[in-house]
Order: structure tokens, then sequence, then C-alpha cells
């Protein structure tokens, strides 16, 4: 499975043909320069919350690619308020069998709202299952028992974390988290992008592997195969 890196919370992977992006947060994004955001192809685009440093270039992107938006119920009819109607509403706890494989909504501790000020629904995590490789995208959250219930539903090939600290888990319950959903390959975001989260990254890879775990923190652009 590819995957490729776009700054902050955003990325993309390739699962059977199909290009998923996630959280599209690139233009307003100066670390991420770099990323011509036209260029960006997506069948898919699911979002973890409204927050605009997650929605930021949603709509541009799905108007132009076609893409299906997945997110929670209020979000989706936000996005089809502002004009683009090819979405797919989900909620904590539902599944639904996509084209590529199955994703499952799970809980993630955080809040919701959009950049109007309307309500973004419930922040969601997403278990993808699929022929290619499962993983799990936490979105932003804290560290949470609920967790502990991923290992029930996928058996994970590496999970999607967030490492900033002050909005999110940082690196130390990042690593309990791991443990929590019995991963031991973690791709770290939201991360670096604002003052409030910059990070010492040398010194968060070491905690990982002091943990036994690996820690993965691609740089802006750069796609991996995972």
């Amino acid at each position: 499975m590819k995957f490729t890196y776009y700054g902050h919370s955003s990325f993309a992977v390739e699962v059977k043909g199909k290009k998923i992006v996630f959280d599209p947060f690139i233009t307003h994004n100066e670390l991420a320069r770099s990323i011509d955001v036209n260029r960006i192809e997506a069948d898919y685009i699911f979002v973890s919350h409204g927050h605009a440093d997650h929605v930021a270039d949603l709509m541009d992107l799905a108007k132009r690619t076609g893409a299906t938006v997945v997110g929670a119920f209020e979000l989706t009819e936000w996005v089809t308020k502002q004009g683009h109607e090819k979405v797919h509403p989900m909620n904590t706890g539902g599944k639904w069998a996509f084209d590529f494989g199955t994703v499952k909504c799970v809980v993630a501790h955080h809040s919701s709202g959009l950049p109007d000020g309307s309500y973004g629904g419930n922040p969601l995590g997403f278990i993808f299952t699929t022929d290619d490789g499962n993983f799990y995208y936490s979105g932003d959250t804290a560290l949470t028992f609920d967790m502990e219930l991923i290992p029930r539903w996928a058996k994970l090939d590496f999970a999607v974390l967030p490492i900033g600290d002050n909005f999110t888990m940082g690196a130390d319950d990042a690593i309990i988290a791991a443990e929590f959903i019995e991963c031991g390959r973690i791709v770290g975001v939201h991360y670096d992008t604002f003052g409030y989260i910059k990070i010492d990254k040398g010194d968060s890879i070491r905690k990982f592997e002091a943990a036994g775990l690996s820690l993965l923190l691609p740089a802006i652009g750069e796609t991996i195969d995972i």
C-alpha cells in the first residue's frame, strides 16, 4: 500500500486502485508549500472532523476530482450545502463496505466545528479493512480506552496517530495507544504545523524505539510503501 504525506494530518493511500485522501489541509499550511493541491487526485476524501486545519482544501478538491466525501452526518450535510452532493454520511460505531474495502467508524475524543461556525458532528476515527492491508486513522483524539476495542475488529498493518500534543495526544500517549491497538508501526501526524504542536522528532522516534515500536515520520510530499 502506498502512503503519501501532505503535511499536518493530510495524507493519501492507494487501495485496490482507489486514491483515498484524508483531511485535506495543504494550501494554508506553510510547511506544505511544495505540494500542488491541483495535482492531487482523489476517488474518496475521508474527513475526521470539521476543523479548518482538516477541511481547508476539502471543497475545492472534492469539486475538482468528483470524489465521494465521507464523514460524520452533519459534516456531509455541510458539504452538500457547499454544492457537492457526492457524499457518504457515517457515524460512530457504523461500518460500510466500499468498493476498496470495509470502513468502520470509531470514537475520537475531540471537538468539531466547521469553518462557518456550524456543528461538524462527532469527530471520527476510521478502521480500514482491505485486501491490500488494514490500517487505523484515529483522527484528532485524546488517548482513550475505546482504542482497546480496535484489535477485536482488525489486525492492523499500520496506524496513523497524532503526536503533536496540546490539541491531541502527544508521543507518550500515542505509545500507549499503539499498545492498546496492538500495532507496532505508527505514522505520526498533526505535529510541527503550528507553534503549539512543535515537537522534537528525534526524541519522539527514540521514545517509540524504547517501547519496541516504529514511528514513521515521512517528509511532506514523500510517498512510502507501507
